[in-house]
């Protein structure tokens, strides 16, 4: 408030005004500015709390799936040559592997024809048809594949009838280009489909006329031909490849069921006589990684939980340094409700606790695996290991079932985000409330020492004229003169 002040008593009532109104202000003022940063704290703590539960319970999920401990790693011992997945179908065992020959689709070049640009070659009109067969050697009459297209005087160019079947051949698989050799222009078709049978012939209708070629020129019954006329370029055919000395043939590269639960992915012929070997095994490894996965999660948790509820010392005379959870009943009851359920023995198998498998408690709360203990548990009794962990009864259900309370929709750490998000509004309500409890204070502070100074003014003027009317009586002129 502005105000020329103190005119009548001389009195500084801006600083008078000023430092009672910073009085009043003050102790409330601090009062809820550390209520407002010890509540944005806590919620910031809360956050981190439930982000490393969350992590948590993630790796608990992941850690109780009974399909993490049936899976099967496969090796191939030239993966350059053939790689190699497994499914948990397939059993653990040692294969050895020859290929043969891979599977490969049908390339054919058609007859030459002469073609420039100054003298493009035109065909007569009909109808061109491209056919697969099925596989088989020969295939089955009537089991062909096939498509057609229709050749007319605005698609009678070599370009024009490529263009025609790469767009209806597009589905089955077909496609065209144009090579130019020594003896001409050919069309050369390509199919994507592997297998003995599936070859390419074709069959074009539409006779010579007069400065046409006719269409049948394209004609291709699978007969390969030199010089000009049509020829195979590379024949369809299986893959032929042994099993332990078992033949198998495929149509594909991809190789299912010639060992069960096991795909093979073809890329070259072996050498003969030197197999490869296939190792079919029990998926150790992607369980002790997520186990793994497991500890480092809790450890994060385990160290969220400590950094919020510690108390550190900074020196005598000094308070402590406090987490902004210290004392609080709900990260205390989560870490004991988890502890207890780590050292909880389940049946009566060989693995009934983390310590069995080699996971320890250290002395910060946290868990330590000894991994030459785990290696060895998982080598004598791998098929228990899921047991500890997963189901109803296992581990990770059991921890989970634990937690869930605290994370979910409305839950333990929910219901404490939003009473501490309601203190934050009704700390800002206060704010403004302060705001016009100290306006309305200045204000009133204004009136009353104006007022004031406007009386000890008033005050000082009336004395001052007393003072001179005495002056001026005669009684007072004569005593002023002795």
């Amino acid at each position: 408030m502005a105000s020329v002040s103190g005119i009548g008593s001389g009195i500084d009532i801006d600083s008078i005004v000023a430092s009672m109104v910073a009085a009043e202000r003050a102790p409330k003022e601090t009062q809820l500015a550390t209520l407002e940063k010890k509540t944005t704290t806590q919620i910031t703590a809360i956050g981190a709390l439930k982000g490393a539960i969350s992590d948590f319970q993630t790796a608990l999920g992941a850690l109780n799936k009974p399909e993490l401990f049936q899976a099967r790693s496969a090796t191939s011992s030239k993966s350059d040559l053939v790689g190699v997945t497994a499914s948990t179908a397939a059993g653990a065992g040692s294969y050895q592997l020859e290929v043969k020959s891979l599977a490969s689709s049908s390339k054919v070049a058609l007859a030459a024809i002469p073609n420039t640009a100054e003298a493009p070659a035109r065909f007569t009109s009909g109808t061109f048809e491209v056919s697969l067969g099925v596989p088989g050697i020969p295939p089955a009459p009537n089991t062909q594949e096939s498509f057609s297209v229709t050749i007319d005087e605005n698609t009678n160019t070599l370009a024009g009838v490529r263009d025609a079947i790469n767009t209806a051949g597009k589905d089955m698989g077909v496609s065209a280009t144009i090579v130019t050799d020594e003896y001409g222009s050919r069309l050369v078709l390509s199919s994507s489909k592997t297998g003995a049978g599936r070859d390419i012939t074709v069959t074009a209708t539409g006779a010579d006329e007069p400065g046409l070629i006719g269409l049948s020129a394209l004609n291709f019954d699978g007969t390969s031909g030199t010089g000009k006329d049509a020829r195979v370029l590379t024949s369809a055919q299986s893959a032929e490849l042994y099993v332990d000395g078992l033949k198998v043939i495929s149509e594909t590269n991809k190789v299912d069921g010639a060992i069960e639960g096991v795909t093979l992915d073809l890329k070259a012929k072996t050498v003969a006589n030197e197999p490869l070997t296939i190792a079919v095994a029990e998926d150790k490894a992607g369980v002790k990684k997520q186990i793994q996965s497991f500890v480092d999660s809790y450890n994060k948790l385990i160290g969220v939980i400590n950094a919020q509820t510690k108390v550190t010392s900074v020196g005598e005379g000094k308070a402590p340094v406090t987490g902004a959870l210290v004392g609080d009943a709900t990260a205390r009851t989560l870490l004991n409700t988890i502890r207890n359920e780590l050292v909880n023995v389940q049946g009566d198998g060989a693995l009934r606790a983390l310590t069995d498998i080699g996971i320890t408690t250290q002395k910060d709360g946290t868990l330590a695996i000894d991994s030459a203990k785990l290696d060895k548990a998982m080598a004598s009794s791998f098929g228990e290991l899921s047991g500890l962990f997963t189901g109803d009864n296992g581990l990770a259900s059991r921890l989970d079932a634990k937690l869930k309370p605290y994370t979910e929709t409305g839950g333990i750490l929910e219901q404490r985000n939003k009473a501490m998000t309601e203190t934050i509004t009704k700390i800002d309500d206060q704010k403004e409330a302060l705001t016009r409890r100290i306006t309305s204070l200045q204000e009133r502070l204004y009136k009353q020492f104006n007022a004031m100074d406007l009386l000890v003014g008033q005050l000082s003027n009336t004395s001052s004229s007393l003072l001179a009317s005495l002056e001026n009586l005669p009684s007072a002129a004569s005593n002023s003169k002795k």
